[in-house]
Parts: C-alpha cells; sequence; structure tokens
C-alpha cells in the first residue's frame, strides 16, 4: 500500500473522470466518504481509494493504492451484513481484497454510474490475468535473484489458508439491477445476452440483493452476534503516562470553509453501521479481541496513514494539539440525562413522560438503558424483536416536548439496548459515533447477559455511555465482577483514524443498567422493615456495589451519587407491591448509574415509581457535564506556533528511541492463561516521535496470533517515556498448531521509528501441551495425560490418528486380533470426566449451560484434564459445564467432520437420514455424538430443575458440533444455521431406542 504518485494526481486521476465513483466505507460503526478511481500508468492498473474526496483537487492527501492483480478481489457484500437502521436509499455493498491493502467494505449508489466502474474495472482485472497467462506460456522459468546482504529479520511460515475466491453464479434476472442500467445497456449492446445481467453475475450481485440489503437493514446485527469471551477479563490499566490518548479527541488542523466537510449536513448522518468483522457468527470469529494482534490501524491502515513524510507530520502536529489543548478550548456546561430499566420483557403500556420528562428543563443529550427488553426465545438467540420498535416509539413520544431531538445511535444485544438523542441544535457538533457490544453469556456467547456501549465526540469531548446487564442470582457478586472487567477488556472501538479506544480512553464515561448488585442481609422481612423505617443508609452498608468499590474489585474508578429512593427491585408486576411470589425476592438497588470523568456534576439521582409496568422501576440521573469548546481563533495560533517549532526542529534533528529490555521469555504458557512481560521506551532525541509495531517481510500481522503488544503504536515527547507490555495468550485459535508442535512460542517484532530506525525484539518461551485443541483421535489414543506425553510422541499419535480416522469410516469395530493395548479409547477420557460429573452432579442445576463458569475455576478444570486423571473435577458445576464447551469449540474438527457439513444441512429434515449420517463418521466423532446426545436427552428429563429447553440447547451445541469449514464461514447464512439446529433437535427428541 502505498501514496500515489504526485504525477498521478495531475494527470491519470483528474483527467479519468469517467473512471471515479463516490461511496462511503463502512468501518467501525462509521461512514467516511471514499472516492475511487480507476488509474492506469504504464500498462499496469491500480485500484486508488482516496480517503478525502473534496480535497482531491486542491492538494494531493494520502491514499490507499490497491494493485489489480492476481490478489485482488471485488465481490459483493455478505448476506450476513446485517444492520440496526432501514436505508431507503438504493445501494450496493461491496467488499475489496488486495496485496498488503486492508478489506474493504463500501457503499456505493446502485447506478449507470457505478456499474459502468464496475465493468471497466473487470476489465482490467481481465486484462491484467490475460496478460499474467501469457507471460507463464511464453517465457522460461527463472531461478529466483539472490538477496541481497542487508540482514533481514526471520520469517514466520505462513499458516494461515489461502484465500478463497468465490465462485460467480448467474442471477436469472437483473432486477436487482436499475431499470435505467437495464434499459442504457440493451440500446448499446448487439449480443443476445443482457451486459447488466453478466455484470451482476461477475460480481455476485444476485438478482434479490436490493431486496436482501433492505432487509438486512431492518435487523440488528447484534442480536445474532456476541463476541466471543476470550481471553479471561482482565482489569483495565489505567492511563499511562506518554500513551497515545484520543479520550481528548485531536483537533484537525484549520480547514478553508469551502473545504470543510461535514458528515453531520444530513437527517440521516448519524445512522452509521458496525464493523464489518463482527458481522460473523461468534462462533465463527476468534476468539480475542480484534485488537489483539489485528487492529484496522495496526498494519495496512497505519502504513497508508503514515505513508509519506506528510502523513506522519500531519499525526505528530495533531499529537502536539492535543497536548496544548487548554489552550485553545472553553468549558461550557451542558445538560444530560441518563435513565435505565428493566422492563422484564413488557410492552409499554402507559408513557413514558414522568420518566422521561421529569425536569422543567430539556436535557441536550438522552442517554437511555433498557435490559430485558425480550424474553422470547428468538431474542434469547439473538433473532429480531418486535418489542424493540416499541420501545423505540414510546420513547421518542415522550422526550421533553421543548426540544426537538436526533437520534444519534442505537444498538442492541439481545434484551439489553442503548439509544441515544441529541438537541437537533447541537447535531453538527456530534462527530466520531460508534457503538460496540459484549456478551458475557455462557461462553460469552449467550447474549442474555453482557453490555452495549456507544461512544462519540462532542465538540472536543469524548463521551462513552455503557448499558449493561450483569450476571443474576444473590451469591453470585463475583460473576457480576468479572462481567464488569470482561466488559472493560472487551469493548473496544474501532475508528479509523485512532488506535483501538477502551471504555475508559474517554473523557466522560457513564455506566448505566442492571448491574444486579444486591444486598449481604437475606432476610427480606428484615430488609422491608428498615425501608418503611427509611433505614436506607443502614442497607447501604451491606449493599454489594458500594463493597466491591470500597474493595477495588469493581468499578473502582467509578463514582456514583447519594441514594436516597428505595430500592427498584423486586415489585410485582403493575403494583408498587414488593415480590409476593414464593421466592420472595429481597429488595435490591439492582438498577445503578454510575460515571467517571473530570467536569462532571450530577443534579439529580432518582427512582420513578410512577411507571409499573416492570418487577423493576426506572431510574435517571440528570448530569451538567463541562464540555470543551474550541476556540477557532486561539485554536489557530497554537496550530500556527506548532508548525513554526516542528519546521525548525525537523531541519536539524532524527528521532531516536531507546528500550529498557529486548529480549522476553515466557515460561511454561498454557491454553487460556494470560502472561505479561513489560519494557519501557523513551524518547531520548530532540524532537517528537511516532512509533509502531510493523509486519515483517510477507507478514500481514506484526505479531504471531498468540502474541499482541500494548499499545501497539503511539508518540512520544522527547524525554517521555511509556510503558509497553507484551501479552501471551494461546485461544482455540493458536492451541492446536501449538499442540502439535507445528508452532513454538518464538517471534520477532520489529518495532519501526517514522523517520527512523527499527528495534527488533526478540520473544521465546515453552509451551505446555493441552488436551484443548487436540483431535479427537488423537486423544482417544493417549491412555495417558497430554502432560505426561512427550512432544515427539504427540506427534507420532497425529500422525498415526490420521490414519486411524480414515480406517474407522469403513470399519465400525477394531479387527479381533488388535491388541487392548493398541486399541484406542472409545471417546476421550477428558470428554467422559466432564460429561460423567456434570450428568452425577448436575441434572437439577439451575441454569445449566446458561450461566457462565469463573474463569478461575476453568483454569483449574483445564489444568487439572491436562495433568491427570481426576476422580473429581475441582470448581462449581457452571464452571465444568463451560469447560466441556470450551473443550467442543477448540477441536480442530468439529465431532461432525467437516467433509459432512453440508450433507449434514441437507438431510436436517429427515431423521433417518440424520442417523446414517453419524453412521458414516468416524468412530471417535461417532461415539462423541451419541455419548452426548445420550446425555444432553437425561438433562431434558429435568427440564423443570434446569430450565432447560431441547430448542436452548439444540442451538448452542448445533454451532459447536457442526461447524461450517473455515473456507465457508463468511458465507453461513441464518438458514444454514436453522438446519444445524434441527438436525440436533431431531436427536434430542428422538425416542431412547437407540
Amino acid at each position: 500500500m502505498s501514496k500515489l504518485p504526485s504525477h498521478l494526481h495531475s494527470q491519470r486521476f483528474l483527467d479519468c473522470a469517467a473512471h471515479t465513483v463516490r461511496g462511503q466505507e463502512l468501518r467501525s460503526g462509521h461512514k467516511e466518504p471514499r472516492l475511487l478511481s480507476l488509474i492506469e500508468c504504464c500498462g499496469e492498473f491500480i485500484l486508488g481509494v482516496l480517503a478525502t474526496p473534496d480535497a482531491v483537487v486542491s492538494c494531493p492527501v494520502p491514499q490507499l493504492s490497491i494493485p489489480i492483480n492476481g490478489h485482488f478481489e471485488i465481490v459483493r457484500e455478505a448476506e450476513e451484513a446485517l444492520l440496526i437502521d432501514f436505508s431507503v436509499d438504493s445501494c450496493v455493498r461491496i467488499r475489496i481484497k488486495g496485496e498488503k491493502a486492508p478489506e474493504l467494505l463500501l457503499e456505493l449508489q446502485d447506478d449507470e454510474r457505478t456499474h459502468t466502474f464496475f465493468s471497466e474495472v473487470k476489465r482490467a482485472k481481465q486484462q491484467v490475468e490475460s496478460k499474467h497467462t501469457n507471460l507463464k506460456t511464453m517465457e522460461p522459468l527463472a531461478p529466483a535473484p539472490p538477496r541481497g546482504p542487508a540482514p533481514i529479520p526471520p520469517q514466520r511460515v505462513n499458516k494461515m489458508a489461502s484465500p478463497v475466491v468465490s465462485t460467480v453464479n448467474l442471477p436469472k434476472s437483473t432486477s436487482a439491477l436499475p431499470p435505467n442500467l437495464n434499459n442504457s445497456m440493451s440500446t448499446n449492446q448487439t449480443s443476445t445476452e443482457n451486459p447488466a445481467q453478466t455484470l451482476a453475475a461477475d460480481f455476485g450481485f444476485e438478482e434479490n440483493f436490493n431486496h436482501a440489503v433492505k432487509v438486512e437493514e431492518k435487523k440488528n446485527h447484534q442480536n445474532r452476534i456476541v463476541a466471543c469471551r476470550e481471553p479471561p477479563p482482565v482489569p483495565p490499566l489505567p492511563p499511562r503516562k506518554g500513551s497515545y490518548n484520543p479520550s481528548s479527541p485531536l483537533p484537525l488542523a484549520p480547514v478553508p470553509k469551502d473545504r470543510a466537510v461535514s458528515l453531520q449536513a444530513n437527517e440521516n448522518s448519524f445512522t452509521t453501521t458496525n464493523k464489518q468483522d463482527s458481522f460473523r457468527s461468534a462462533y465463527d470469529n476468534m476468539d480475542r479481541p480484534l485488537s489483539w494482534c489485528e487492529s484496522p490501524t495496526t498494519n495496512s491502515m497505519r502504513q497508508a496513514m503514515f505513508s509519506s513524510q506528510a502523513g506522519q507530520r500531519e499525526y505528530l502536529i495533531k499529537h502536539r494539539l492535543g497536548k496544548k489543548e487548554k489552550e485553545y478550548v472553553d468549558i461550557k456546561n451542558f445538560r444530560l440525562f441518563t435513565g435505565t430499566w428493566n422492563v422484564n420483557g413488557q410492552s409499554p403500556d402507559s408513557s413514558l413522560e414522568p420518566w422521561l420528562c421529569c425536569d422543567p428543563e430539556p436535557p441536550d443529550i438522552y442517554a437511555l438503558g433498557f435490559q430485558e427488553l425480550d424474553l422470547s426465545t428468538e431474542a434469547f438467540f439473538y433473532m429480531d424483536s418486535s418489542k424493540e420498535q416499541l420501545w423505540v416509539d414510546a420513547v421518542k413520544r415522550s422526550l421533553h416536548p421543548k426540544a426537538k431531538y436526533q437520534r444519534i445511535r442505537l444498538i442492541r444485544l439481545v434484551g439489553m439496548m442503548l439509544i441515544v438523542f441529541v438537541n437537533k441544535v447541537y447535531k453538527n457538533h456530534i462527530k466520531e459515533v460508534a457503538a460496540e457490544h459484549v456478551g458475557t453469556g455462557i461462553m460469552g456467547k449467550m447474549g442474555n447477559k453482557g453490555g452495549v456501549a456507544v461512544r462519540f465526540v462532542f465538540h472536543n469531548t469524548s463521551f462513552c455511555f455503557v448499558n449493561s446487564h450483569l450476571a443474576a442470582h444473590v451469591e453470585d457478586f463475583e460473576r457480576r465482577n468479572q462481567d464488569y472487567k470482561d466488559i472493560c477488556a472487551r469493548m473496544t472501538f474501532h475508528l479509523l483514524d485512532y488506535p483501538p479506544l477502551s471504555i475508559v480512553k474517554h473523557d466522560v464515561v457513564i455506566w448505566l443498567g442492571d448491574l444486579n448488585y444486591r444486598l449481604f442481609m437475606y432476610d427480606a422481612a428484615e430488609v422491608k422493615q428498615l425501608i418503611a423505617q427509611n433505614e436506607l443508609k443502614k442497607l447501604q452498608e451491606v449493599d454489594q456495589l458500594n463493597i466491591q468499590r470500597q474493595t477495588k474489585r469493581a468499578f473502582t474508578d467509578f463514582m456514583e451519587g447519594e441514594i436516597n429512593f428505595i430500592p427498584t427491585y423486586k415489585y410485582d408486576p403493575k403494583t408498587d407491591h414488593w415480590d409476593s411470589s414464593g421466592k420472595c425476592r429481597v429488595p435490591a438497588w439492582c438498577d445503578r448509574i454510575l460515571w467517571r470523568g473530570s467536569n462532571v456534576k450530577q443534579l439529580h439521582y432518582r427512582s420513578h415509581m410512577e411507571l409499573q409496568t416492570s418487577d423493576h422501576k426506572p431510574i435517571s440521573s440528570l448530569f451538567v457535564v463541562g464540555v470543551k469548546v474550541i476556540n477557532e481563533q486561539r485554536h489557530k495560533k497554537v496550530f500556527e506556533e506548532i508548525v513554526r517549532i516542528m519546521d525548525r526542529m525537523e531541519n536539524d534533528f532524527l528521532p531516536s528511541l531507546s528500550l529498557s529490555r529486548r529480549e522476553f521469555t515466557f515460561e511454561n504458557v498454557k491454553f487460556r492463561q494470560l502472561q505479561r512481560e513489560r519494557f519501557l521506551v523513551t524518547n531520548d532525541g530532540q524532537v517528537p516521535c511516532h512509533f509502531a509495531f510493523i509486519p515483517k517481510l510477507n507478514d500481514s500481522q506484526y505479531c504471531k496470533p498468540w502474541l499482541r503488544a500494548e499499545p501497539s503504536d503511539g508518540f512520544l515527547e522527547p524525554s517521555e517515556t511509556l510503558e509497553i507490555y507484551l501479552e501471551v495468550y494461546v485461544s482455540k485459535d493458536s492451541v492446536t498448531l501449538l499442540n502439535c508442535g507445528e508452532d513454538s512460542i518464538e517471534d520477532i517484532l520489529v518495532l519501526h521509528l517514522d523517520r527512523g530506525k527499527d528495534y527488533f525484539l526478540t520473544i521465546s518461551g515453552n509451551y505446555l501441551p493441552s488436551c484443548f485443541g487436540t483431535s479427537l483421535e488423537t486423544l482417544c489414543r493417549m491412555k495417558k495425560p497430554i502432560r505426561e506425553i512427550p512432544i515427539t510422541k504427540l506427534i507420532d499419535l497425529g500422525e498415526d490418528s490420521y490414519v486411524e480416522k480414515e480406517k474407522s469410516k469403513m470399519n465400525f469395530m477394531m479387527s479381533d486380533g488388535a491388541s487392548t493395548e493398541d486399541k484406542p479409547l472409545k471417546i476421550p477420557k477428558e470428554v467422559w470426566i466432564l460429561v460423567n460429573h456434570l450428568f452425577s452432579k448436575s441434572c437439577q442445576q439451575e441454569d445449566l449451560f446458561q450461566t457462565p463458569g469463573l474463569q478461575e475455576e476453568l483454569q483449574s478444570i483445564i489444568d487439572c484434564l491436562d495433568t491427570s486423571i481426576p476422580e473429581s473435577i475441582p470448581g462449581c458445576n457452571h464452571s465444568v459445564a463451560e469447560a466441556l464447551l470450551i473443550f467442543l469449540e477448540a477441536l480442530p474438527e468439529p465431532v461432525v467432520c467437516y467433509e459432512l457439513y453440508h450433507r449434514c444441512l441437507e438431510c436436517s429434515h429427515d431423521s433417518r437420514l440424520c442417523k446414517q449420517l453419524i453412521s458414516q463418521l468416524p468412530r471417535a466423532h461417532r461415539n462423541v455424538f451419541r455419548y452426548l446426545m445420550a446425555f444432553l436427552k437425561e438433562l431434558l428429563k429435568h427440564s423443570h430443575n434446569n430450565n432447560l429447553t431441547a430448542s436452548l440447547i439444540a442451538t448452542l451445541f448445533a454451532s459447536l458440533l457442526i461447524r461450517p469449514p473455515p473456507n465457508m464461514v463468511a458465507r453461513q447464512t441464518q438458514q444454514d444455521r436453522q438446519r444445524a439446529i434441527d438436525f440436533i433437535l431431531g436427536f434430542l427428541m428422538a425416542g431412547d431406542e437407540e
């Protein structure tokens, strides 16, 4: 990726207006204007993607230039890209992949110009491929030139699968194309084949594409997708000195008003999309956050941003402007209304004005959180909820009548919804809007618990609102703490021009929701008596949240106002009476609003008893927030001063860094167990500098998948020091290669200094193999714990198990002549140990497979299975249940083998065919499947106690037992998922004859 030569700007780019098309890039909950241009230079074709179309004539700017060659792909967006808001425009979504370039998702107008542009791109690709074919047939093979003497850091073998070229299916008609395109094309072509149809087929546009996009945009993709739970939550670190922290957004250099681009100019500007990576099912995604080592700004995009000295200079200027922010901003107060309500799956049955209009003056911003919006099975499994729109409409009708409001963002994850409005007077001062979600249910995949968040910048102050629903039950306060830490660790916003942003990297954070913390007082009658006597202070002394904050176990840096209202949970619905059910819940302040940040003053903190729809009462908090507003005149003065100083210093000095360490050793690395090492980087030069970890030659990421650096880039002022952590974490995506010895804890990181030299960091260590991530066939051949088997023997077992797998497809039984010593186990001992524990101790367990385990217990269970053959397993039933799910998810090949995936979906409607398919599985896979089905059917016999349903179990286990092949993950549809669920349901609902 590179910046286009300046002569291309003035010649090919501007002269070829017919070969350009405008659109928007969809990334990180944001739409950025883009200009695509097809450029030809010396017989080579380049697809240019310009970041700021309105500035291209005035001055060249850094941009992407993607060569059109054998690595170039342009395809339509996958059908599972589900958005929140319904788009009324006729748009086309395309995905562009290229050599050494980030994958781009673009939205273009579905018109004649766009399709003509596609046609030109296609023609260029065909021309390049034709030229390449001719060269291959005409030119003799020449030996590769020897490498030069320059030292090159070691390169690791790339174990990623090669990209799969999409097959193209011709649509039956061109109904997806605009009529004007069909007419114009037909008049210019003599061929009997409709060229528009051919064009649509070439780029994968099916006949119902436009309709599909509109249907998808009605849906909320967070209902289907939940980010994975791994890695185990790590408490957020306080901001480190010297780290690049965009919580104070960096203002841009002054721009002439006639060229300024305002993304907020139209009414729909706040309706933005989420990053495409989250469109895939959580079971298919990697089980680490995107920022682990492949943040959009850490590799190709960063190379684009800093591909020229001009780009580096611009970012250094923005960094220094941020440091001098106090010299050009004024603090102005704005009113912020926040509210939260657990609505218990009910529909609105009265006006919300007593909640949302309880103040005489209108707020400038509303941020409203809901929990348990929909308790139906469909919502639980991430489907659409009809109640979402009912509550949105009820909120709109009840906003303060003295102001008109614009919706900034809405995000929903199952029953959690967060919606933010701003007074229309200020809508043009809102920018950089993004939304994210984190599920903390079982394995982080069930979205019934977790958090949703919206962030944006208002004037020059960054805001982040988090709405969360944490683990239930009085005794589970540690799970609530874990959920909080999990959300903090995994909630990351990805904006195009910034490194990944965590929750704490914002000026103002408001955390609201049903936090579910109860009282350490278990006598409901005693609690109710103290409430009647207005002894609220005494009750707050035993409030779990207060105690967790005081002991610094959760919400340590957050503040909460004084609570002068009675507990908001639990009431008989439609009344103000305490819970009179058989469980007789102890009243508690489950619903809370906390905040962190400077210039925040709470005016009111209250409950709203008038609303009786739910078993919770809504609460609200009114804040006055001091917002940083830029004084343009002072800002211009500071900007010009910075430019003058940088001009003078850049001519005299080069940047330089010193590192406190360059060699790092990680000993006894284990599956799912985080290890960290730290070192210091110091700017020992005379000028500010920017550093970043960059990929080595031929690598797409700067490190192996089990490693990351935090932060992975940043700015340093002269004499400034920054602490960097190197983190090693083996997830399900990297465990198999480490188990079988194809990978090792060895890597070299390249720390690049702009305008300076590269620094090399050596990573080494040893890995302890795990039964998690090892194939079923290999485990069946192990009579001992995996840690007792030498790595060379493990490799031999892996090779033998492949042969055994192939043989077992043909034979149901071992030959009679096989010795007992050589005969493999029928199922892995690890599966038997986990299932036997659950069968004997957990059938009556309430909310089994619905409540997450504890991370410490999960690690103990994994260690126990790796090092011994235990008679009993440590940890609670929920932890053992989650360990079983993690084991199944980490299998390198699922129980229903990849090669039978399509047949499995095709026969899901016929129980006879399903049984035949299972009989054709390799022996270990066949036995494990039947063993699990027998166990799950037994669990369902106790559903009145464990709250399990066949639908819930089938949905959970189908995504683990029946996984699409890796090259099919992106193309898996909701219909495919439903067929897999039906396949499992057929066995769960069948009789016990087998």
